[in-house]
């Protein structure tokens, strides 16, 4: 589905507001979040940020990420992603460019992500913190409009969710993040993706 990018953020806005989220609460879970970001690229389309990590971070070296990390002390998911966003790919926003929440999700390497979205507009200059991110894309938004594979893995009852993305495929916890955005905001369906696995590799 085509989504033109003066009409995505009220679009965005209202399809949040009218999305019943899921919170989970799990003590034996870290807090974290992260933001899926709409900017404009210079031809004029609707995109997210999307990283890839360096290979020497302690944690999922190498794999595609959304802006995020561990809630510190005292922050709000909103805090946190708009905190990590700013650290790792040096984009600044406010609240106010906050437009609403997805589900809950809880990982098996033991934080619950609250994915958080917001708009950063046309304009923006991304740059990646050396230490932890390798690239920075701006992704169209249209690159996710596409069916999903699920996998049977023998060490789970869940399906694995593959993202196809850039020739390859990205894997949960982002894949099933950028899954439910397209879900609610561009076909307006109440997906929930929780359940949904990740590979074994992402398990640690």
């Amino acid at each position: 589905m085509s989504v033109e990018p003066p009409a995505l953020r009220s679009r965005t806005a209202t399809a949040l507001a009218d999305f019943p989220r899921q919170s989970t609460t799990r003590s034996d879970l870290r807090a974290a979040a992260v933001a899926v970001a709409l900017v404009i690229n210079d031809i004029s389309e609707a995109c997210f940020v999307l990283t890839r990590r360096t290979s020497t971070v302690r944690t999922h070296a190498g794999q595609w990420a959304l802006p995020g990390g561990r809630l510190d002390d005292g922050e709000t998911p909103v805090d946190a992603a708009l905190r990590e966003l700013h650290e790792e790919v040096g984009l600044d926003v406010s609240a106010d460019d906050v437009l609403g929440l997805l589900d809950d999700y809880p990982t098996r390497s033991g934080f619950l992500i609250t994915p958080v979205v917001v708009w950063a507009g046309p304009d923006v200059e991304l740059t990646p913190q050396a230490a932890e991110v390798e690239h920075i894309y701006a992704v169209p938004v249209a690159d996710i409009d596409v069916e999903p594979r699920f996998l049977r893995i023998p060490e789970s009852d869940q399906p694995v969710i593959q993202l196809p993305l850039f020739d390859r495929f990205v894997h949960a916890p982002t894949a099933a993040v950028l899954y439910q955005f397209r879900e609610v905001v561009l076909h307006g369906r109440p997906t929930r993706v929780a359940h949904l696995e990740q590979p074994v590799f992402a398990w640690r």
